[in-house]
């Protein structure tokens, strides 16, 4: 069941618009092979109810591949976290000002009562703010 905003419950989410919100609690493992529908691909990307979602305003390490130990390190990290966050309870998705990416990835935001998940891996130095390019981190 889904939570809106006015408190009642619905069985399917409308996700449509740059101001669309949905409130959500899922557990999420982390993807491996096969099928997926609510798993943490890395720090940044999960799929929820078979949509790849990619957080928004974020970036973190890439696991696949990896460019270095000290990333794929923090990109486990990352992973884990986010895993950790999802399942820690009720969370919203906004979406992004585009609806989603090259790749065909929902672009969301993901919060909790009114903070960034972003916001916290950022925090604790598991990702950074998303501006466009992708900076290494392997220095």
């Amino acid at each position: 069941m889904f939570h809106s905003r006015d408190g009642s419950l619905s069985e399917a989410p409308v996700t449509r618009g740059a101001t669309s919100e949905q409130t959500v609690a899922v557990t999420f493992s982390i993807c491996g092979a096969g099928r997926r529908t609510d798993c943490v691909v890395d720090g940044d990307t999960f799929w929820f109810r078979g949509e790849k979602i990619r957080i928004a305003d974020i970036d973190t390490p890439e696991l696949s591949p990896p460019r270095c130990q000290r990333e794929a390190e923090l990109g486990e990290a990352a992973q884990r976290r986010l895993q950790a966050l999802l399942n820690a309870g009720p969370f919203t998705l906004v979406a992004a000002t585009r609806d989603q990416d090259q790749y065909g990835r929902k672009l969301r935001t993901v919060s909790r009562g009114g903070r960034s998940l972003g916001d916290v891996l950022v925090a604790e130095g598991l990702a950074r703010r998303w501006n466009g390019p992708r900076g290494s981190w392997c220095q």
